[in-house]
Formats: C-alpha cells, sequence, structure tokens
C-alpha cells in the first residue's frame, strides 16, 4: 500500500443497470475516503460507465468464461496488492483469498424485496442514508453531449429496447405516446424533440421512429455514442421513458424525470432511484407474470397489457409535478 493512498478493489455486476444501482458506493468513498484509489472490476457493457471515476488507478473488464476461469484470472491481476478495502458486490469467494484490511462483500438477506440501492448500501453499512446511483464524466464529455442536444424546446428521450422480449414495451405504443406528447393540441411537450437512446445493435431504433416528430426534432444517439455521453446527453431530458434497462437506470442516475414501464421484473427491486421517478406497470403483477413464466425466459412480450393511455397519464402527471415554478414577473419601471 504507497504511504498516503487507500487502495480499494471495488467488483461490480456485469450488467449497465445493476452497475449504475451500485455507482453511488464508489462516490461515497471518495468523498469520505482520503487518499483513495480505486480499480475497479466490472462486465464488458458496464466497464466504461467507470472509466472517468477519480483516483481511478485500473478498470478490470471481466468477462464471463464457461469454465469459469474468468475469477480465476480476476484473482491473478489482484492478488500482489495489499488492498485497503475490498467491495465485492457479486459476492464472490476470490475476495476472500485477498489481502485486506477490510472487506464488504454482498450477502443475499432473506425478508421482503429490497430495492438494489439498498441492497448494495447494507454492504458498507450505510442503508440508513443509502448513496444515490452517481455516474462521474469529464468536461469534454458534457461539451459533446451539449452538442448533440443543442436546440429548441424540450426533449422527450425514450429507450424503447430492453435486454428480453418480454420486457420490451411494443415500438409503436412508444411511437404514440411521443406523439401524444409532443405533438397534440394543447401537449405538455408541444414544439419539443424527441431523443432516442439505445446501446449498440439497436441503431435502427431512431429511423423507425423519425416520423413522430419533423426533420431536426429528432436526436438519435441509439447505437451512436458511448454510454457516458449517452448519460450526458441524458441530463438535458425534461422527461425519459423507457423499458426496464440500463437506460432507465442512467436517466434516473442523471436526476431527470424518469417514468419505469415494468411487467416481469420486480419494481421493487429495480424502480428507476429518485425523487423524481415513477412507473408505470402492467395489469398484471410481477407474481402474476412470474406463475405464468416461471423462469422468466420465454420469448414472448410480457408488456402487452400496458396501454398507451396508461403510460401517456403517467407520463403527463410526472410533467406536471415537475414542472419548473414559474418566474415572478418583473417589475415594471414608474415614471417617477
Amino acid at each position: 500500500m504507497t504511504r498516503g493512498t487507500f487502495p480499494i478493489l471495488f467488483i461490480t455486476s456485469t450488467r449497465i443497470g445493476d452497475a449504475v444501482l451500485s455507482s453511488g458506493l464508489i462516490k461515497r468513498l471518495t468523498d469520505e475516503v482520503p487518499g483513495a484509489r480505486f480499480t475497479i472490476v466490472a462486465g464488458p457493457e458496464a466497464a466504461p460507465l467507470f472509466s472517468e471515476v477519480p483516483g481511478l488507478d485500473e478498470l478490470i473488464v471481466f468477462a464471463k468464461q464457461k469454465d469459469g476461469g474468468h475469477w480465476f484470472d480476476l484473482w491473478r491481476k489482484v492478488r500482489g496488492r495489499r488492498w485497503g478495502l475490498i467491495v465485492d458486490l457479486r459476492g464472490s469467494g476470490v475476495s476472500r483469498f485477498l489481502s485486506a484490511k477490510r472487506r464488504a462483500i454482498l450477502r443475499r438477506q432473506p425478508g421482503p424485496p429490497t430495492h438494489k440501492v439498498i441492497e448494495a448500501a447494507r454492504v458498507l453499512r450505510i442503508e440508513d442514508e443509502p448513496a444515490a446511483p452517481f455516474i462521474y464524466t469529464s468536461p469534454e464529455i458534457e461539451a459533446y453531449a451539449e452538442e448533440l442536444t443543442a436546440g429548441t424546446g424540450p426533449i422527450l428521450a425514450i429507450a424503447p429496447a430492453a435486454n428480453w422480449v418480454g420486457k420490451t414495451w411494443p415500438l409503436e405504443r412508444f411511437s404514440q405516446v411521443a406523439i401524444r406528447l409532443l405533438r397534440r393540441p394543447g401537449a405538455p411537450l408541444a414544439g419539443g424533440r424527441l431523443m432516442v437512446v439505445g446501446g449498440r445493435g439497436e441503431q435502427n431504433l431512431g429511423r423507425d421512429l423519425k416520423e413522430v416528430v419533423s426533420r431536426g426534432q429528432l436526436i438519435d444517439i441509439a447505437g451512436k455514442v458511448d454510454l457516458l455521453t449517452a448519460f450526458a446527453c441524458l441530463k438535458h431530458a425534461r422527461l425519459f421513458i423507457g423499458n426496464d434497462s440500463g437506460a432507465m437506470h442512467l436517466a434516473a442516475a442523471a436526476g431527470i424525470p424518469t417514468l419505469g414501464l415494468f411487467g416481469p421484473s420486480d419494481e421493487r427491486l429495480y424502480g428507476p432511484y429518485g425523487p423524481l421517478t415513477r412507473v408505470a406497470r402492467t395489469a398484471r403483477s410481477f407474481e402474476q407474470i412470474e406463475a405464468q413464466d416461471p423462469r422468466l425466459n420465454q420469448a414472448i412480450c410480457h408488456m402487452m397489457d400496458l396501454s398507451v393511455d396508461a403510460v401517456a397519464r403517467a407520463a403527463e402527471e410526472l410533467l406536471a409535478e415537475t414542472a419548473p415554478a414559474a418566474q415572478p414577473a418583473e417589475p415594471e419601471a414608474s415614471d417617477g
């Protein structure tokens, strides 16, 4: 351990959403541990989220292998250091075989469903003041996001994709909600713009939604920018609507009003986190859907009983609840 530094090994998730939900722990450690230096271990999709963490010594991309050899590879990479703290959100065995002053290892606890942010907070015993998700960027990334989102009118951001067809609300319904919010007479975001958010392999989303707004009013970043740039772009949106996905958690972490659409996933565990977040759920509960699809892996959409009207109403209510306060009028100058 180098004098004056405190090396922290932080092992987080392979999935973007789970990694976002645990990201606040890094912010808390950065703020409260003098000399904190981080080695962060994350899956290939989630690792770019942490590239701008202050005090980052190494970002280890943790690619899963069929024979479990990825854990042995990780052990070989990190065994040579004496760690001040190991935070293991995978609850793995490897962290027990490393030299460390302190270990904080995730252990599943029995009881009612607990949101993943609270579950992560328990690892550091800060559940009474849980660390909200926090993503570090850079001035260059923020400046690029400003360029991409430059223009007039409020931005409606949508993320129509998910990692499984079962969680994916139909694209045409996203289109109908966007039209209702942007183009109908008296629409709450009238004259606004549409931002389409997605990951690799989702570049066609913008093309499929280009008829929703007029030319020049579409901000299509789906599959075209990196994760941190997408996150920075989301900060400029007035509202986000999306399936339960990594993009949804990025939007909530960006601090914008976020409406998550839920069906075959449990919002008590994975709902968007923060005071400006809401959930629109299918007519069926998570338990009812799970009873029909116990392994939650069937190639069918479980979101069909979530109506356009239900999502649009929820969006309109969230917009009303988060409307900027009206600025007081400037007093008129007197003649005297």
